[in-house]
């Protein structure tokens, strides 16, 4: 029986890419609106796609109509770009996530799934090149939402489509890499596991004071045993 609803960030606590993320869609933007605006600058931790396009093209001095009006474009763009341009080895897989993602997916008593800033589509092929997209049968992403703290609603929302279960407040459980994934933890008072994985320190994440909080997700049995408890105390 299902008790327990764990939602993933990809960017910085799943995977890393380098720098190749930032150069596709700086060469998207280029091609559709004939600049990268701050792309080259702009922090992407925890940010929404598509508020990302929007800030990087305002930097520009484009105004709010005319990114509008290409985003889709924009949007497209970016997705085949990243498809064409990337390959397996431009992925590293974070310490512990093949095995912490093998337990959890094995568990009788938990269900995974993506809470990401991605779109769906790159979001997808992040995932497939080091064969760890299976593991996540739903997701909320950037095409759902304006708003990071918009999207725990709506993973809850696709977990009870897709098993008829309404997971309550307690029993979710955000695990990401920045002070964002922490927030939109707050807005649902889920439990908010952070990892100083990506581009933020352990005292910066501190900070923000998560529920908790580990360097990595190295060790497995520690993770699972504090993803099974209850209180968020």
């Amino acid at each position: 029986m299902l008790k327990k609803l764990v939602l993933f960030d990809i960017d910085g606590t799943l995977l890393t890419m380098g720098s190749i993320n930032r150069t596709v869609l700086a060469d998207a933007l280029r091609e559709v609106y004939g600049t990268e605006g701050s792309a080259g600058t702009c922090n992407f931790a925890g940010k929404m796609d598509s508020n990302i396009i929007y800030e990087t093209m305002r930097s520009a001095g484009l105004p709010s109509d005319e990114i509008t009006e290409k985003f889709c474009m924009a949007k497209k763009s970016y997705i085949e770009m990243l498809r064409a341009k990337t390959q397996p080895s431009d992925v590293v897989l974070m310490e512990g996530i093949p095995a912490l993602l093998d337990k959890l997916a094995n568990h009788s008593e938990l269900l995974i799934g993506l809470l990401t800033g991605n779109f769906e589509e790159s979001g997808r092929h992040k995932l497939r090149l080091p064969h760890i997209n299976h593991y996540f049968p739903f997701g909320a992403f950037a095409d759902d939402g304006l708003h990071r703290n918009e999207l725990p609603p709506v993973a809850v929302e696709k977990a009870y489509q897709l098993t008829g279960i309404k997971f309550a407040e307690q029993d979710i459980i955000i695990i990401g890499d920045t002070e964002h994934d922490i927030a939109c933890a707050r807005v649902m008072n889920a439990k908010s596991i952070a990892v100083a994985t990506g581009t933020y320190s352990v005292e910066e994440l501190q900070a923000h004071h998560p529920h908790v909080l580990y360097e990595n997700l190295g060790q497995t049995d520690v993770v699972l045993h504090e993803i099974l408890q209850s209180s968020i105390n």
